[in-house]
């Protein structure tokens, strides 16, 4: 062979050596600067934190109504509500909900009166449930969240007596208020427990949403009825699954166990 034909080969080998390593390095690069980036990182199914419970927590709504229960049932002020309930959407007007304090937001609504904007709190409107979602607020609790910020943004409103405040004086001489006349009246806790589902309960037990058994559905309630309705209460109360502790729901024990004991039976 040629000196010549001997460095065409040599280089033709060179060339192929040079193609392979290019071939095979760069993709080999690329995988140990994602090794590299990445640190290893994989995603283990079956972790502690890719439970169903875990995955639940980081999909929780940034704020949770929370009202403060140290008085009685009607007489928290249109601040302490607005705080603990409206202020989860109108502090930053979330999903349309006019920004508290802002004056053109509310204009509208306040041309628009006092007890339009209170009724269509009560029933709820566009985005917003029944109630701002809080079953347990009384009408008028509802219409003093109204009045303080409607007020906050040029509103002249004033908000409903608070019951069992104190009152201004009167003549000693005026006659006392009859016991029985002053006792607040009984509340239907069937009726309560169907309006609690309609403004809390509904939103995932209508439709099935996240394992919620669907309202009607006796296949699904069988085996969660079983063991009766205290049974049924319990694990509701303390939660299950994607479900909150009492689904969220911030009034009383019995109104809880009203609402649960709805569902059950129009499940049977």
């Amino acid at each position: 062979m040629s000196e010549a034909q001997a460095e065409s080969t040599m280089s033709a080998k060179t060339l192929i050596a040079v193609v392979v390593a290019t071939i095979v390095g760069i993709p080999l690069f690329i995988y140990l600067i994602i090794k590299l980036a990445t640190g290893g990182l994989q995603v283990d199914p079956q972790g502690p934190t890719m439970t169903e419970t875990a995955v639940a927590a980081r999909i929780q709504p940034v704020g949770e109504s929370k009202l403060d229960e140290s008085g009685p049932p009607g007489s928290r002020s249109g601040k302490a509500v607005y705080d603990a309930v409206c202020a989860s959407c109108h502090a930053a007007g979330l999903a349309g909900a006019p920004k508290f304090g802002d004056t053109a937001g509310w204009a509208a609504r306040l041309s628009k009166g006092f007890s339009s904007m209170v009724n269509n709190a009560i029933k709820g409107i566009n985005g917003m449930p029944a109630k701002g979602g809080a079953a347990d607020l009384t009408d008028d609790e509802v219409a003093r969240a109204v009045a303080y910020m409607g007020n906050a943004a040029g509103g002249k409103f004033t908000e409903p007596a608070i019951q069992g405040a104190p009152a201004a004086a009167t003549d000693a001489a005026a006659p006392v208020a009859d016991a029985a006349a002053a006792a607040p009246a009984k509340v239907d806790l069937a009726a309560k427990g169907k309006e609690i589902y309609n403004s809390v309960c509904m939103a995932c037990h209508a439709a099935g949403v996240a394992g919620a058994p669907k309202v009607g559905d006796k296949a699904a309630w069988a085996p969660r009825i079983k063991g009766g309705l205290d049974a049924v209460v319990k694990t509701a109360a303390a939660g299950k699954g994607a479900m909150p502790p009492k689904g969220g729901f911030a009034g009383s024990d019995e109104e809880f166990r009203a609402t649960v004991e709805y569902m059950v039976n129009a499940s049977k």
